[in-house]
């Protein structure tokens, strides 16, 4: 009798196991203990190198006519975020070429405070642009680099480079690009006229052209522009683009974000290598 007792304690206890185990999970989980999470907010914080430059006004000028064809956040010669570059393999510094030098071109050394050299810290190649499809190309091979990494520090100040020509400190002539009736040393003499801007990048003219056909531009990337420079941009770009921001020589226009800037030049249109000592460096 002892034993019977003892088989039917066991035999319930091994349904009740049994049904346990068929429990729908649901349930199960219903009387497992609750497991709390909590979850921690934090501030989002930011590198705020946007601030203006004390005492710093800017000022607009008429381009010469006719206008951009497209909407310049649409139009690959002044926006390089269309076109994109890739990171390449390839001399860090500067390199000396052969041929013809224009000792009026702009120098990329004057975009820093202390005019130096920076240590070049990456290459890059730009990409080539599609006119009939109005979509990116290959990569720009010739020259070998097209936009050159340049070392900074985080909120360094970056200036205008100055050239030998200037756009002028007067309504613009028809057909004509720079002015060569004001002294280069014009200290009222703007230097370039700002195709285009957004917060982290910007495109400087060389002449008084709305578009890169004749003359120097500079890309420069990875700053950031003005706050007060990049309204007046806006401002004149909403309203049509018959005036644009004009710069002097040396005008601080943006600080760096962090530790590299990057740097296009161009002729004529044309992509140039921004390493060229003979051009863009002169006497460094």
């Amino acid at each position: 009798m002892l034993l019977s007792r003892a088989g039917m304690i066991l035999g319930i206890a091994l349904v009740l196991l049994t049904a346990a185990a068929y429990l729908p999970a649901q349930a199960q989980r219903a009387n497992a203990p609750r497991e709390l999470t909590f979850k921690t907010y934090l501030p989002f914080i930011t590198n705020n190198t946007c601030a203006d430059f004390a005492g710093v006004t800017y000022n607009a000028l008429a381009p010469n006519p006719p206008p951009t064809d497209r909407p310049a956040e649409q139009h690959a010669d002044l926006n390089l975020a269309l076109r994109g570059y890739a990171l390449t393999n390839n001399t860090l510094g500067l390199i000396d070429l052969d041929g013809p030098t224009d000792t009026l071109a702009p120098q990329l050394y004057k975009l820093f405070g202390n005019q130096r050299v920076p240590v070049f810290s990456s290459v890059y190649r730009v990409y080539d642009w599609n006119w009939a499809t109005n979509s990116r190309g290959a990569l720009i091979t010739d020259p070998p680099v097209t936009l050159a990494g340049m070392e900074t520090t985080t909120d360094e100040t970056l200036y205008v480079p100055a050239s030998g020509y200037n756009i002028g400190t007067k309504p613009a002539r028809p057909a004509e690009g720079f002015f060569k009736d004001a002294p280069n040393d014009d200290p009222n003499a703007y230097e370039v006229l700002v195709l285009y801007a957004s917060p982290d990048r910007i495109t400087l003219k060389y002449t008084r052209e709305d578009n890169v056909v004749n003359g120097y531009t500079i890309h420069v990337e990875k700053i950031c522009v003005a706050p007060a420079l990049l309204a007046l941009y806006q401002q004149k770009n909403a309203a049509g683009r018959g005036q644009l921001p004009a710069l002097k020589a040396g005008q601080p226009f943006a600080r760096a974000r962090a530790n590299e800037i990057g740097v296009v030049i161009r002729d004529t249109g044309q992509f140039m290598d921004p390493r060229s000592r003979k051009d863009w460096w002169a006497g460094k």
